[in-house]
């Protein structure tokens, strides 16, 4: 009998998940599904790695609610895969704080600790956490690992991890901390794989997407990135401002006489792409509106992304590599080509056709800068992580 884990990639009101096998050296893909609770009725969609439908189902009423919703992919697991044996199930967390560099057991005390951390990421933690309830009371025996966004960022050093603040609150763990760090570490294992010459070099990963970052990796470890304590700084997002002159919140406060609940709500929900558009949150909306305040977004979205580059650039001291990857930065050829066109000076060229069609190397023959697109996969990355911890335990 085989061993499987669960993948559990929980979002704002959508989760995704994948069945991972773990007989061989690698986790293999078994399945992949989504729990949608956008809509008033949730669905379940499961499907094989080719992408083909095996599962689907609706919840309507009293049953379409999370508790349901969970059973009902446990139910499927068992019906379907029942040969194998379901070790653990992993999630990702959005904020591990100062303490969590690598993959944890979720007992009760990291719980805690981790809930305690909601107001570092008041969007992301709650959706995170949430299942972990869930599933252990459906099945309270199923082991529960974390693996964190904040893990692969866990090494910065000052100067990129620290803010100019007194020192006493950098001792309490006000820091820069970083995210989106199992789809970097994803994607850096990635580049290995295929182009293992450029892994020791300098590179910028661009993670594009409803929430968005940069990483500078040196020799594939991160060294900067440009979301801080929170997942509220850096790039423009769907709804998140990004980087803000801090005497914007003062004033909103002092004379707009908004409360720091107010404030937050605008930052998080009510900012970014859909702030400045008026129109919509999504790229792809405004990709395909003709009105000037959605093309007035997407510049600001191209030139901020731009202009971290950059500055990540500066924090590699060079730069030899950039990665496209995340939702917008795997399928917006429109936000890759004019991010390249804002580089041009640093090296950066990207090939037309290549753009176009969506090839793994975009970079043409003329650019100093090798330029990739690379489809992130945070489910396997934590698959991996869960494995891992299984072995050290010897329980796998």
């Amino acid at each position: 009998m085989s061993d499987t884990v669960l993948a559990l990639n929980s979002g704002s009101s959508s989760i995704k998940f994948g069945l991972f096998e773990l007989s061989g050296r690698d986790p293999v893909l078994i399945c992949r599904g989504l729990l949608d609770e956008h809509e008033t009725t949730p669905r379940l969609i499961v499907k094989n790695p080719a992408g083909e439908d095996l599962f689907e189902k609706q919840r309507t009423g009293s049953d379409a609610d999370s508790d349901h919703l969970f059973a009902d992919v446990l139910a499927f697991i068992e019906e379907h895969f029942g040969e194998r044996h379901l070790r653990a199930v992993g999630h990702r967390i959005v904020h591990g704080g100062p303490d969590y560099s690598g993959p944890a057991e979720l007992t009760e005390d990291v719980y805690a600790k981790l809930e305690a951390l909601t107001p570092l990421a008041p969007l992301h933690q709650p959706p995170c956490l949430a299942p972990v309830h869930t599933i252990r009371a459906i099945r309270p025996e199923l082991r529960q690992i974390a693996c964190f966004d904040t893990a692969f960022h866990h090494d910065l050093a000052p100067p990129a991890s620290r803010f100019a603040i007194p020192r006493r609150y950098e001792q309490r763990g006000v820091r820069r901390y970083g995210f989106h760090g199992l789809s970097f570490e994803y994607v850096a294992g990635r580049l290995a794989e295929i182009a293992p010459h450029l892994l020791p070099g300098r590179t910028v990963v661009a993670h594009l997407g409803n929430g968005a970052s940069l990483c500078a990796l040196l020799d594939g470890r991160s060294i900067d990135t440009t979301m801080g304590l929170t997942p509220l700084d850096g790039l423009v997002m769907g709804t998140r401002c990004g980087t803000i002159d801090p005497g914007v919140l003062l004033y909103l406060q002092a004379q707009e006489n908004m409360s720091a609940d107010a404030v937050q709500h605008m930052l998080y929900h009510e900012s970014g792409l859909l702030g400045v558009s008026g129109i919509s949150s999504d790229m792809r909306a405004l990709l395909a509106s003709g009105e000037p305040a959605a093309r007035e977004a997407i510049d600001l979205f191209i030139f901020r992304a731009a202009q971290a580059v950059a500055m990540m650039t500066t924090a590699l001291g060079g730069l030899d590599c950039l990665v496209f990857t995340g939702g917008i930065g795997e399928h917006a050829k429109e936000i890759r080509r004019g991010i390249g066109e804002r580089l041009a000076w640093l090296g950066v060229r990207i090939d037309a056709a290549a753009n176009e069609a969506a090839r793994e190397r975009i970079g043409s023959a003329d650019g100093t800068v090798d330029t990739f697109i690379i489809p992130t996969n945070e489910e396997m990355t934590i698959a991996r992580h869960c494995a891992a911890l299984l072995r050290e335990r010897h329980v796998a």
